[in-house]
């Protein structure tokens, strides 16, 4: 569901790449909105989904409901691609869509647990193949990836910290 209450899932979208991201309104990451508001506005012409999931688990940085997450993201950040409902990434709790996404694109030495907020997951639906990108990781430097999907050829391997 979204954060406006629409009955949504990523099936809906017809999208040739999906970049799927845990967010947070008061994390040092959330200017990262602006460059991914940045890639919406550049490939979702061409079949890119970017779908915002806002996330409480991380230091308690996702505090509101989905209206105030919704205003803050808009009014701050002029975000306009999909944001979800909040949702646990890690635990038993975890959403599906994150649990699926951590076994195909494990962070560092492996490990399956999301280390922080806006981790963000690359996925090719024609493929299957997921790339994970780290916190750290800006959305402009996501482009080459991107592209790489958009144009069917094979996205870099999951050499990005996570």
């Amino acid at each position: 569901m979204t954060l406006n209450g629409e009955q949504k899932c990523l099936a809906d979208f017809s999208a040739k790449a999906v970049l799927v991201v845990n967010t947070a309104s008061q994390c040092g990451f959330t200017p990262q909105y602006e460059g991914l508001e940045a890639l919406w506005q550049s490939y979702q012409a061409r079949g890119l989904v970017i779908a915002g999931f806002p996330c409480n688990q991380f230091g308690q940085q996702e505090p509101g409901d989905a209206r105030s997450i919704a205003h803050f993201c808009q009014r701050t950040f002029g975000v306009s691609f999909p944001m979800f409902r909040k949702v646990e990434v890690n635990g038993p709790r975890a959403h599906p869509l994150f649990v699926a996404l951590k076994r195909r694109a494990p962070g560092l030495l492996g490990t399956e647990s999301i280390k922080w907020n806006f981790t963000k997951f690359l996925f090719d639906p024609a493929t299957g193949q997921v790339v994970r990108f780290g916190p750290l990781t800006k959305p402009k430097a996501l482009e080459a990836a991107i592209e790489a999907v958009l144009t069917g050829q094979v996205a870099p391997a999951n050499a990005r910290s996570a």
